[in-house]
């Protein structure tokens, strides 16, 4: 099951938001609220304001468990660019673009983990080595010196 949440027209740049979205995508909820809490970017906050929303929709709406739910997608789009003018020497103007973010989260279920599974996260577990696939060792030869030839 997927959950929904969005926030739109957020007053910060898009770039500045993607840095902080990065390390929450495909994390665990409680693993990224987490995280977000003590990030040190004021980015952060607007994602966990959003994130603890997706949550409390799946909590209510769906009566899904904290636990069982990870960021599946997140997303930071541009939104509106606000044009403004600052006056500068021998009456130019330079332009300052205050930019928007719309952010879109989508939380979905997972499996809880089974114990006694060491191969977790989609890990596959290696084949053992056999005679065709294992690299044989570096045979060094030496060449003869000349004195020997002689």
């Amino acid at each position: 099951m997927q959950v929904k949440a969005n926030a739109r027209n957020l007053r910060i740049s898009s770039r500045k938001v993607r840095l902080v979205i990065d390390l929450i995508r495909g994390a665990r909820a409680e693993k990224a609220q987490t995280q977000l809490r003590f990030l040190n970017k004021v980015a952060a906050e607007p994602v966990l304001k959003l994130l603890n929303s997706a949550i409390a929709n799946a909590e209510h709406n769906f009566h899904l468990k904290k636990e069982d739910l990870k960021v599946a997608k997140i997303t930071a789009d541009e939104g509106p660019t606000l044009d403004r003018w600052m006056p500068r020497a021998h009456g130019r103007a330079n332009p300052i673009r205050k930019r928007s973010t719309h952010l879109a989260i989508v939380l979905e279920t997972v499996e809880p983990k089974e114990k006694g599974t060491k191969a977790t996260n989609g890990e596959q577990k290696q084949p053992k080595a056999t005679k065709s696939n294992q690299k044989q060792p570096k045979v060094k030869t030496t060449k003869p010196s000349k004195k020997e030839n002689n």
